[in-house]
């Protein structure tokens, strides 16, 4: 409900024309809409926020799926829909032959294509090893449906060391940088040291017994002695792409409220 719908319920139940109970009820509504029983959509986190609600697919069936998916696609251009294993997608195509599937970043979507470039910015997204590739790209495709120009560079690790540092004229293109890494997690200090960027470190569940399900890693990158690191939970490319995703339209909003 908008400003104008309540100003007209609220003008309604000034007249007698609609009963106080009715309209305590509508009002109660306002900011989400619901889907059967089981989701409230909160329709009206784009405009709170600047980036709509997001579907978490993990431990939904593939009906709760695409039933909020479908209230989702009447008011946005883009849908989607993270941690679908492949078996789900292939149910909720079956319903929804529109729908796009990103296997390796476990994300479903209802978008445009091509995606449009909203906002001005570079997001870079690096991963230590090819086994942190689902989180790495978890965040590439986030990013991309969020409307973010991305580049990707893979299996650049500290255990070679030089194959990172052949690509610094990369680096340098982004002007904020998601780090992905298992193990012991030193990749983003060492990205960190290289750059003028933010660096968003995403610690990844790769590793051996004693990286502790990537608890090691994530301590290693909160104790980082590099500065200018922020560090998001464990396997969590999307919150990863979505830190980014505030800095460059914070950083564009600043932009514009600067005196030329």
């Amino acid at each position: 409900m908008d400003s104008e719908a309540l100003q007209t319920l609220l003008q309604a139940v000034a007249r007698g024309e609609v009963p106080p109970d009715f309209a305590l009820d509508k009002i109660q509504e306002i900011g989400y809409e619901p889907v059967g029983e089981f989701a409230k959509i909160d329709q009206q986190r784009r405009e709170r926020t600047g980036f709509p609600e997001v579907i978490w697919g993990q431990d939904k069936t593939p009906d709760q799926i695409v039933r909020i998916m479908m209230a989702m696609g009447d008011r946005q251009s883009v849908v989607m829909a993270t941690r679908i294993a492949p078996d789900i997608y292939r149910l909720i195509r079956d319903r929804l032959r529109e729908v796009r599937y990103y296997p390796e970043a476990r994300i479903c979507a209802i978008a445009p294509d091509p995606l449009p470039i909203e906002y001005r910015g570079t997001i870079g997204i690096v991963s230590a090893g090819t086994a942190d590739l689902p989180v790495a790209e978890e965040a590439a495709v986030t990013a991309e449906l969020c409307g973010f120009e991305v580049f990707r560079l893979w299996d650049v690790g500290v255990a070679g060391i030089h194959r990172l540092l052949s690509n610094q004229h990369l680096l340098k293109r982004a002007h904020v940088l998601i780090v992905v890494a298992g193990m012991e997690g030193a990749l983003p200090s060492v990205v960190a040291g290289l750059v003028d960027a933010p660096v968003i470190a995403v610690p990844t569940s790769i590793g051996y017994g004693a990286s502790f399900g990537g608890l090691a890693p994530l301590l290693t990158m909160l104790n980082s002695c590099a500065t200018g690191i922020g560090v998001v939970n464990i396997d969590n490319g999307f919150g990863g792409a979505m830190l980014a995703g505030q800095i460059l339209r914070t950083g564009e909003t600043l932009t514009r409220k600067m005196p030329h």
